[in-house]
C-alpha cells in the first residue's frame, strides 16, 4: 500500500495538491499490525445493519461497472503532522464531486476541513469503485459509502486515543481534527490527542464492521448541508494554476493534429504529405486506422496524423495535406431532409412502449385534439476545453494523461488497441475544462494511444482543435416529438398520445435499428407523470447517420421541452392559467405506479431501484409553487414580457424553472430572471447545487436559443463558437435565483448535474408565448421573436 500511494502521488503531478504522505501501510490496518506510521483505511460498503442515522438503501451503483457495494474501495491516509489526504476517484468537470464527497468523509471523521489535501485517483475501479462521472450520478451512489467510510475512520480514532487514556471509547470524542477526553458527564476535560499523534496507534484497530459503526446525527454535522465549503481547486482555477489535460509536459514530448475525414465512415483512399513535410517544425506523418465495424463503440475515426515540435506547426501541416476519402452511405445525410422524414415518421403509430387505458377510444370520444410537434436539432458538447490526450510507451507500458469522465473504461479499450496488458496500461486523470458528456468518450485517447505506438513509444500530445471537436463530436440526437392531447365534453385532458422519432445512443454499442433503448425512453417519455386515464407512448423508427452520444441531460431535453411545451399549450386552449393547469394535470400527491400506469417492464429509471427512488408528484408539485411563489407568478408585467413555468424529474431529482422573458423592439429575446427550484433529496454542498442550477440556466439558454448542428452531405455545417453560438455574457440570464428544497437523509439523495437543465428551454418557449401570444416549437429558437 506504501508502494501504491506513492506512486500515484507523483503520477498526480500538478494535480495532486502537494499531497504528502508518508510511511502508510494499508496492510498494517487491515491486519492490525503496528508496522507503519500512518493510517490508511479501506472501506467496503455494506447497506445492511447500518445504525440509525445511515439508513443505507441500495442504489443503481449496484449495477455500475465495478459497482460501489462490493468494491468501492475509498482511501485515507493521516500523516504524522495530521495532514489528512483523501483520494477522490471522480473527475472533476465543473461539478464540485473532487471537493463534495471529500467533505462527506471528512465531516464523518470530525476532520478540519482546512488540514484536508485531495489526491486524484488514477483510472482504476477494481480499486475504487465505478469511476464513470456521468449521469449526475457520483454523489447519489457514493455518498452512502463516504458517509461510512468517514465514520469509521472516526471511530478508530477514537478507540486507539481510549487507550492511551485508558477509558471507554465513549469517553472520546473526534472534533475539530483531533480527539477530545469526556469526563462522565460528556463534558470536555481539556485533554486531546491530535490525529496526526494518534493515527501510528489507530493502525491497530481492525476496521470496526458496518453495523457497529456510530454515525453522527445530521445536527452534528460542521461541512454538509452548510453552503460554505467553494471546491478545492476554486483558487488555482482562478489564478491559472490549475493543471488541465493539456498541461502536461513530458521529457522529449512531441505534438500532434489529425486530419479526419467529414463524412463518418469515410475511408482513406491517398494522401500526399510532401508539402507537410516542408512546414518548418514538421517531423512525421502516420496514418491512423479508423474503426468502422460494428460496435464501433467510442473507437477512433481515423486518418492522418501529423507530428511537429508545436502545435502551431502541426496545424500547419495539417493544412497542407493532400488527402482523398472515399466517402460511406453517409456522405447523403441531409439533417433539414431528414427532420421532414422524421416528421412523417411521428405522424404514424410506432413502437408502443407505454399504454395504459384505451387511447383509442378518448380520441375517438374527444370534443376537441390539441396537436402540436416540436423539433430539436443536434447538439454538440463543446466544451470549453478541447479534447486532448498525452501518451507515451516504455518498456511495454503505457501512460495516458487526459481530461476523461470514464478512465477505467478509456483504460481498457486502449489496453485492448495496444495489444497491451491492462495492467500495463495507466491513465492519470486531470481536472476537465468542461465536458458535458463528450469525455465519456475516449476516441481521442485511443488516437494519442495509437500515434505514440507508431512513434516508438515517444511521448506524443494530440490536440484536437475546437472546429475538430464540433464538427467530429458524438452528437445529442436530433428528435421531433408529436404530442397529440385528447379534451372531453368537461374541458378535461381524457388522452394522451406521444411519438418520440429520434436516431439511438445505441448504435454505437451494437447493429441499429432505429429504435431507442431503455435508457432514451426513460427520461421523461414513457415516465411522463400526469393523472390522464388514457395514454399512448410510441417510438418512430430513425436510424441515425453520425456519432450519437450522451449530452447533458440527454435524451430529458427535447422531452420536456415537448411534453412542458404542450401543457402549457392545452392550458391556453382550455383559457386555465399554466401553473395551475401544470398542478392539476399531474393530479394527486402520489408514487406512481409503473405497472398501473403502463410502463414497459424494461422501465429504466436513472440505473436506480424504483421502490427506493419512485415518481412522487407531491416532490415534483412542491417545486412548482416553490419556483412559482419566489418568481412572483401571476404578477403584472410590462407589454412584451411574460413568465413561463416548466417542470421535470430527471436523475432521481425534481426541477422546476420559471423564465422572465423581455422581447426588445427588435424582436431580441432577453432573460431578466430565472428562478429554479430543485428537490434533490439529501443534499451535501448547497454551494456546488445552486452554481449547477445557474450553469444550467446558461447551458439552457444556449440550447434553447442559439446551438444547433446541421449536416449537407453528411459534413457538420458548422466549425466553431461563431457559427455554433453559445450563451455569451452579453446576454445570459441576468439573474438566477435557486431554491433548494430541505430535506434529512431519509430522502435519498438525487443527481444535480444535469436536471437543471431540461425545464428552462420549455419555460422560455412559455415565457415568449405569455408576452407575445408565438409559440416557438424548435431548438434552437434563434434569438429574436419574428
Amino acid at each position: 500500500m506504501l508502494h501504491y500511494l506513492k506512486n500515484e502521488i507523483a503520477a498526480g503531478g500538478e494535480q495532486s495538491f502537494n499531497a504528502e504522505i508518508s510511511n502508510v501501510s494499508r496492510r498494517g490496518v487491515l491486519g492490525g499490525l503496528l508496522t507503519a506510521t500512518g493510517l490508511v483505511l479501506a472501506a467496503r460498503f455494506t447497506p445492511a445493519n447500518a445504525s440509525e442515522h445511515l439508513k443505507a438503501y441500495p442504489t443503481g451503483g449496484l449495477n455500475m461497472p465495478s459497482g460501489v457495494v462490493s468494491d468501492p474501495h475509498v482511501f485515507i491516509a493521516i500523516a504524522p503532522d495530521g495532514a489528512l489526504t483523501i483520494v477522490t476517484h471522480r473527475s472533476e468537470m465543473g461539478t464540485g464531486i473532487r471537493t463534495s464527497l471529500p467533505m462527506v468523509v471528512a465531516d464523518e471523521m470530525g476532520a478540519d476541513w482546512s488540514r484536508v489535501k485531495l489526491l486524484q485517483a488514477p483510472g482504476d475501479e477494481p480499486k475504487y469503485g465505478n469511476q464513470d462521472t456521468d449521469g449526475s450520478r457520483s454523489m447519489r451512489h457514493f455518498v452512502q459509502p463516504m458517509r461510512q467510510c468517514g465514520a469509521a475512520m472516526r471511530q478508530m480514532l477514537e478507540t486507539a486515543a481510549a487507550a492511551k487514556w485508558n477509558v471507554d471509547r465513549s469517553l472520546c470524542h473526534a472534533r475539530n481534527h483531533e480527539v477530545a477526553l469526556l469526563d462522565t458527564n460528556k463534558k470536555e476535560t481539556g485533554k486531546v490527542l491530535s490525529f496526526g499523534e494518534l493515527a501510528e496507534a489507530a493502525m491497530a484497530v481492525p476496521v470496526p464492521a458496518p453495523e457497529t459503526i456510530l454515525y453522527k446525527s445530521p445536527n452534528e454535522f460542521t461541512l454538509m448541508g452548510k453552503g460554505e465549503v467553494q471546491i478545492a481547486d476554486l483558487h488555482n482555477i482562478t489564478t491559472g494554476k490549475a493543471g488541465y489535460g493539456a498541461d502536461t509536459r513530458l521529457p522529449g514530448m512531441k505534438y500532434a493534429v489529425i486530419a479526419r475525414p467529414a463524412v463518418l465512415g469515410s475511408k482513406l483512399k491517398s494522401y500526399d504529405a510532401s508539402a507537410t513535410l516542408k512546414v518548418p517544425g514538421v517531423e512525421s506523418v502516420h496514418e491512423i486506422e479508423g474503426v468502422f465495424t460494428v460496435p464501433r463503440k467510442f473507437g477512433q475515426l481515423g486518418g492522418i496524423a501529423v507530428v511537429a515540435n508545436t502545435t502551431y506547426a502541426a496545424m500547419q501541416g495539417r493544412d497542407a495535406l493532400t488527402i482523398e476519402w472515399e466517402d460511406g452511405p453517409n456522405v447523403s445525410y441531409d439533417s433539414d431532409a431528414y427532420a421532414a422524414e422524421m416528421s412523417a415518421t411521428a405522424a404514424k403509430p410506432g413502437k408502443v412502449l407505454r399504454n395504459q387505458g384505451d387511447p383509442d377510444a378518448a380520441f375517438a370520444n374527444a370534443k376537441d385534439i390539441v396537436t402540436a410537434e416540436y423539433h430539436g436539432r443536434h447538439l454538440a458538447q463543446a466544451p470549453m476545453e478541447p479534447l486532448v490526450a498525452i501518451a507515451r510507451i516504455v518498456d511495454g507500458k503505457a501512460e495516458v494523461w487526459s481530461s476523461v469522465q470514464s478512465p477505467y473504461g478509456a483504460r481498457k479499450d486502449i489496453a485492448e488497441a495496444l495489444k497491451m496488458p491492462i495492467e500495463n496500461v495507466t491513465v492519470h486523470v486531470s481536472l476537465l475544462g468542461g465536458g458535458f458528456g463528450r469525455k465519456s468518450k475516449w476516441d481521442f485517447m485511443l488516437e494519442a494511444a495509437l500515434l505514440s505506438q507508431k512513434m516508438g513509444g515517444q511521448p506524443v500530445l494530440l490536440q484536437w482543435t475546437r472546429e475538430d471537436d464540433i464538427q467530429h463530436a458524438f452528437y445529442h440526437t436530433t428528435s421531433v416529438e408529436r404530442i397529440e392531447v385528447a379534451l372531453d365534453d368537461a374541458g378535461k385532458v381524457s388522452g394522451w398520445r406521444h411519438r418520440t422519432v429520434a436516431p439511438s445512443i445505441v448504435s454505437n454499442f451494437k447493429q441499429d435499428d432505429g429504435y431507442q433503448f431503455p435508457i432514451e425512453y426513460g427520461m421523461g417519455f414513457i415516465d411522463m407523470p400526469f393523472d390522464i386515464p388514457n395514454i399512448r407512448c410510441e417510438n418512430g423508427r430513425a436510424m441515425a447517420h453520425t456519432r450519437i452520444g450522451w449530452f447533458r441531460s440527454v435524451s430529458n431535453i427535447q422531452r420536456a421541452f415537448a411534453v412542458q411545451s404542450a401543457v402549457s399549450e392545452v392550458a391556453h386552449k382550455l383559457g386555465r392559467d399554466p401553473k395551475d393547469f401544470l398542478l392539476e394535470i399531474i393530479g394527486p400527491d402520489r408514487e406512481i405506479d409503473p405497472k398501473k400506469a403502463g410502463f414497459p417492464d424494461d422501465f429504466w429509471n436513472y440505473g436506480e431501484p424504483y421502490e427506493q427512488f419512485p415518481i412522487n408528484t407531491a416532490r415534483l408539485k412542491n417545486v412548482i409553487r416553490v419556483a412559482a411563489d419566489n418568481a412572483g407568478w401571476g404578477k403584472k408585467l410590462p407589454d412584451r414580457q411574460g413568465l413561463g413555468i416548466a417542470a421535470h424529474r430527471s436523475f432521481a431529482s425534481y426541477v422546476a424553472t420559471v423564465v422572465h422573458v423581455a422581447i426588445d423592439d427588435d424582436g431580441t429575446i432577453r432573460v431578466p430572471h430565472v428562478t429554479s427550484a430543485i428537490d434533490c433529496g439529501f443534499h451535501v454542498n448547497p454551494e456546488r447545487i445552486r452554481s449547477q442550477m445557474e450553469g444550467a440556466a446558461v447551458m439552457g439558454m444556449s440550447n434553447a436559443i442559439y446551438s444547433g448542428i446541421t449536416f449537407k452531405k453528411g459534413a457538420v455545417e458548422q466549425s466553431n463558437f461563431t457559427d455554433y453560438e453559445v450563451t455569451r455574457m452579453s446576454n445570459y440570464p441576468q439573474k438566477v435565483s435557486v431554491h433548494i428544497i430541505d430535506a434529512d437523509w431519509s430522502v435519498h439523495a438525487g443527481g444535480v448535474g444535469e436536471p437543471g437543465v431540461p425545464p428552462f428551454a420549455p419555460a422560455l418557449a412559455n415565457a415568449i408565448f405569455a408576452a407575445t401570444g408565438k409559440r416557438l416549437r424548435n431548438l434552437p429558437m434563434g434569438e429574436k421573436v419574428i
